[in-house]
């Protein structure tokens, strides 16, 4: 027998006892007091900025349940970016509907968008993927543009939006208030992603990513789960960018260029591949670090922002989300 098992079983029960961490409470509060404090402290240009590094959370979720997850590569979910942008911008401006009713409507129609697309692209995979999905987004601000469409898109010279005001009388103003409205929308939609990927599809999703040739042999229908992957990662970025055509106040062709998709791209990779609450870390960077290598830099930021990134990939391989699994680990060791 084990000295272990000889020992007494006091001495057996504290050995095998986990150590104490940090109450689950303690961290549901803090993370509150960090959500709200900007709405009392923060400028209105610093709050537009988190709203849109939150924003930016909600596409970069979208895209990584496809890439990091699904192990299929896109670069064109800009697009689905700039239809949701869209729709939310034609039904407030052109229809007169209610703002919160622009939000789901966008991300249906994305999500449909996606499957359509999903379907035949994802028959391709690899860098094929890669380019089917880059060209997409190259396509779609010359479609916005179009002047068939011009009198519901306004061409190039996009729509208007107006941001809503606080309901019920809510002592905030109109920033404030789509901080708040953002922040629990990000928090509802990452939690749904956690449940998502939990569960049998999710389990199904990655195992499709790590062995698409066991899981096809396992009964597994490898089509339809990546079009219907497709499809909830396309509804999530449509979301985003509908929350984005309030908290810019206008849409235009110009603003969702082919480098949407590659920024998305970057945030994910800077946040963590395959982790949920690593979208988060990959908004703040998309949307803070342009502005820091701009200070560091006025004659060339984009050298300096060229070499944080490099810098990221090097020290952080793992992105933002594995440097916090390692540190949690030794911690809880």
């Amino acid at each position: 027998m084990s000295e272990l098992s000889e020992a007494p079983p006091s001495l057996r029960s504290a050995t095998v006892r986990p150590a104490p961490g940090i109450p689950p409470a303690l961290l549901w509060a803090l993370g509150a007091v960090a959500l709200l404090l900007p709405l009392f402290m923060a400028e209105s240009f610093t709050l537009f900025q988190l709203t849109t590094a939150a924003i930016y959370a909600i596409a970069i979720l979208g895209l990584n349940i496809i890439t990091g997850y699904n192990g299929q590569i896109s670069l064109g979910h800009g697009a689905f970016y700039a239809v949701g942008a869209y729709v939310g911008a034609i039904m407030l401006d052109k229809l007169n509907l209610p703002y919160w009713s622009t939000l789901p409507a966008a991300a249906v129609i994305c999500g449909i968008l996606g499957w359509g697309i999903g379907r035949p692209a994802l028959r391709l995979g690899g860098l094929y993927l890669a380019l089917t999905t880059f060209s997409l987004a190259v396509a779609v601000p010359q479609i916005l543009k179009y002047r068939g469409i011009e009198e519901w898109t306004g061409g190039v010279q996009g729509v208007l939006v107006t941001k809503p005001d606080a309901p019920f009388g809510l002592p905030l103003n109109p920033d404030q208030y789509l901080y708040v409205l953002t922040v629990l929308l990000a928090l509802g939609v990452f939690i749904l992603a956690r449940n998502l990927m939990a569960s049998r599809l999710g389990r199904a999703i990655v195992a499709i990513r790590d062995h698409a040739l066991a899981a096809e042999a396992m009964g597994m229908n490898i089509a339809n789960i990546k079009t219907a992957t497709f499809a909830i990662s396309a509804a999530i970025t449509g979301l985003a960018g509908a929350l984005s055509a309030l908290a810019v106040e206008f849409v235009s062709p110009d603003s969702f260029q082919a480098s949407l998709s590659i920024t998305l791209f970057v945030g994910m990779v800077v946040g963590g591949v395959a982790s949920i609450f690593g979208a988060v870390f990959g908004g703040l960077f998309v949307v803070f670090m342009p502005n820091i290598a701009e200070g560091l830099s006025k004659s060339a930021p984009g050298v300096i922002y060229g070499i944080i990134l490099i810098a990221f990939l090097f020290l952080l391989p793992g992105g933002v989300a594995g440097l916090l699994r390692r540190l949690g680990a030794r911690l809880r060791r």
